[in-house]
């Protein structure tokens, strides 16, 4: 089986039961980070069930590009799709089911690209993509599990990608960023609860 194919049946069996108040709130604290523009091109990567998507999406113009929301896995997607569906908001997202690397957007098309909980499970070739499909001077955002405090349960501790290094400190996420060509890298370390992610944005330079 696949590492895209083992991801999704396990996000699959996790759709209903899935932490989402905790997503829900590391999506609400990249958004507020990253502040994207009402009318940006947004793409939502590895979206689960779309919190971010979700959140941006009650305040989009009608002449906004949907939101894009992507993820591998069905059940999530489809858990996202009702949820913005019983808020009024699913005609502003895009909903796709599947790999969220390559984005299926053409080069240089977005102008945001977000990531929460999800790229220490993409790897390295998330970010070298999401630099194919933003225009210069685009922004990232992503956030990751702080090393210290991350507890993965013994299925998913397999699945987590070898050429993300999980941070210790804001200052490696940042400097991570910048190895991967982005610039302009800001980081800080988010609290809920007993848990801390580091969130992090960054600037994809122009002519690259």
């Amino acid at each position: 089986m696949t590492q895209s194919a083992t991801l999704a049946g396990a996000f699959d069996e996790l759709a209903d039961s899935y932490d989402h108040g905790h997503h829900e709130e590391i999506a609400r604290a990249l958004i507020a980070w990253l502040a994207p523009g009402p009318v940006d091109a947004v793409a939502d990567v590895a979206c689960g069930a779309g919190a971010v998507a979700r959140q941006l999406a009650p305040n989009r113009p009608e002449n906004a590009p949907p939101i894009l929301a992507v993820d591998l896995s069905p059940g999530m997607v489809a858990v996202g799709r009702a949820r913005a569906a019983g808020a009024g908001c699913d005609a502003a997202i895009d909903w796709r089911v599947a790999d969220a690397v390559p984005l299926p957007v053409a080069d240089h098309s977005l102008d945001v690209v977000l990531c929460a909980s999800s790229l220490h499970f993409l790897g390295r070739r998330a970010p070298a993509d999401w630099r194919r499909a933003l225009r210069p001077g685009g922004r990232v955002g992503f956030t990751l599990p702080l090393a210290t405090h991350f507890r993965p349960s013994e299925r998913f501790s397999g699945l987590v990608a070898d050429d993300v290094p999980l941070p210790h400190t804001a200052q490696e996420a940042s400097d991570w960023a910048v190895t991967c060509g982005f610039i302009e890298a800001d980081s800080r370390i988010q609290v809920l609860g007993a848990r801390r992610v580091v969130v992090t944005s960054a600037t994809r330079p122009d002519g690259r």
